[in-house]
């Protein structure tokens, strides 16, 4: 039977500006591409844990604007099940990113229907680990974490401060390390991933560094989604019974394929995609 993943997360349409480098304060400069996509933390998360071959239920909220379709359309097409998807009037979220030649992003997100996600225990019920992000109020986060049954993962991005009973909680924390840097009671989590971006990632253990693993070498072209491909990976290898250097593997390797095509949801590799790259 295939591990099944809750995730509470966020749901985003993603607006994409491609730029020789990204602009310093006051600068304007012009694009060489723009597009739209799906994207959001929760989402691409959700469906990257889906194309790894999880059973993945996703609990997030939408707006009732037109937005909203072309937001969930990859997510519908790869089986994620939304029946737990919530309609609130207004906006869908947005996220407005640059990305310049070295693949290096910025990111600005408008949260619309994400900053209004209430989360119910029911919705959590029946999954062998629930995931959620720092992109939903803190509340569905505190309530992610009391009635996960199971695994319970956070990637704590993007950074704030996160309440202690929720690191407590959590069997899995992923964070980058500006985010592990920033956020002062990470101690609390007994498992903590840091990503390095190309340099890889480690895991620890009560402090102590048990795993470490570098990607396979490729040529970055968007990190947008690679972190939330990483985290996605990471869960489910842990699930599978892989151990700490393998499921570091794995995930690092998601990661870096994920950062050689444009786009969030996109540029998410396939189980399939990652045996090849891993072979």
């Amino acid at each position: 039977m295939p591990v099944s993943i809750t995730v509470v997360g966020s749901v985003n349409l993603d607006l994409i500006a491609r730029l020789p480098a990204l602009p310093q304060p006051g600068e304007t400069l012009t694009a060489t591409h723009y597009a739209q996509a799906p994207g959001g933390k929760g989402a691409n998360q959700a469906l990257a844990a889906r194309r790894l071959g999880a059973d993945v239920r996703l609990v997030a909220a939408v707006g009732t604007d037109a937005l909203a379709a072309e937001a969930l359309a990859l997510l519908r097409a790869d089986g994620v099940d939304l029946s737990e998807l919530t309609e609130v009037p207004g906006p869908t979220g947005l996220a407005l990113i640059e990305v310049d030649e070295s693949a290096e992003t910025t990111i600005v997100v408008v949260p619309g229907a994400n900053a209004r996600l209430e989360v119910k225990p029911a919705q959590l019920a029946g999954s062998d680990g629930v995931l959620t992000v720092l992109e939903v109020p803190e509340a569905a986060v505190v309530a992610a974490a009391e009635h996960a049954t199971g695994f319970f993962a956070l990637n704590a991005a993007p950074a704030r401060p996160v309440p202690d009973e929720v690191l407590r909680r959590a069997d899995l924390v992923v964070v980058n390390r500006g985010e592990f840097e920033a956020i002062e009671n990470i101690g609390l989590a007994r498992t903590v991933a840091i990503t390095h971006g190309a340099a890889g990632a480690e895991l620890r253990r009560d402090g102590v560094k048990v795993a470490e693993a570098t990607p396979p070498q490729v040529t970055a072209v968007d990190g947008t989604a690679a972190g939330d491909a990483f985290t996605a990976a990471l869960m489910l290898g842990l699930l599978e019974g892989r151990s700490d250097t393998e499921a570091l593997r794995r995930a690092c390797a998601v990661g870096a394929l994920t950062a050689t095509r444009h786009g969030a949801q996109p540029a998410l590799p396939t189980r399939d995609e990652v045996e090849e790259v891993l072979a």
